[in-house]
């Protein structure tokens, strides 16, 4: 058995997240697992560095799945990249160790989200808006107060686990680049929607409705006083993952 490993890129506007659903309902892993399933003749299963959620992209997700055939993967990512729809991409292929997982033996991840102030009918569909002019160094001062290993329960949509809820984030920042603010994290691990909650937390210390010591207090206690919605899902990106 070879453990192959796929690097994936995908626009996630049409999908309801990676991970694969009953009812036909349309996923990333569902449309490649049915295409190397057609391919392979096996029953493939993939694992996935990251299950991102119902509209978020990926620049550079990691899967891998075990298989008998020999096929060679050049001709593999030439049959996928022919068969799939145009916002699944194949970036490359490889034979990894026989214990390789894509989840378990990552390191370290780094999400990006690309937010704008107004909405744009061209960007739309990868970028995220504020609705308003927003206060960048109180927003990268914000992002300082999250470094470190904190409980982030209060911000995800993550059930409470054995595993527990804690993340080691190693690095997070907003910069302001050509007409829109991106914002960078990276961490051993991320919770369900996670990002998404950072992100609102700090477009209200952007907008003055959140002092940025709050966001710290928030992690600290566990409790927040001010209501968030998640940000919108078209702005965040799986951007790397590595090992």
């Amino acid at each position: 058995m070879r453990n192959i490993c796929l690097e994936v890129e995908y626009d996630g506007t049409d999908y309801c997240g990676w991970q694969r659903q009953s009812g036909g309902i349309p996923t990333v892993q569902g449309e490649l697992e049915t295409l190397l399933r057609r391919i392979l003749r096996e029953q493939i299963e993939l694992t996935a560095a990251g299950r991102t959620d119902k509209g978020v992209h990926a620049r550079a997700q990691v899967a891998n799945f075990k298989t008998a055939s020999s096929v060679e993967l050049r001709r593999l990512v030439h049959a996928l990249n022919g068969l799939l729809p145009v916002t699944i991409r194949i970036r490359g292929a490889v034979v990894a160790s026989p214990d390789f997982h894509a989840r378990y033996s990552a390191k370290e991840r780094e999400y990006r989200y690309f937010l704008i102030e107004q909405p744009s009918a061209l960007r739309q569909r990868f970028t995220g808006f504020s609705g308003g002019t927003l206060d960048l160094s109180a927003m990268q001062q914000a992002a300082g107060l999250v470094l470190g290993a904190h409980d982030f329960s209060v911000l995800s949509k993550e059930p409470h686990s054995e595993n527990g809820m804690f993340c080691n984030v190693t690095a997070c920042t907003w910069t302001g680049e050509e007409g829109h603010l991106v914002f960078r994290i990276a961490a051993n691990r991320f919770l369900r929607s996670m990002v998404r909650y950072l992100v609102s937390a700090m477009i209200s210390v952007g907008r003055g409705e959140l002092p940025a010591e709050e966001l710290q207090s928030v992690l600290e206690t566990g409790t927040r006083r001010l209501p968030l919605v998640p940000a919108s899902p078209g702005g965040l990106f799986l951007w790397e993952v590595r090992y």
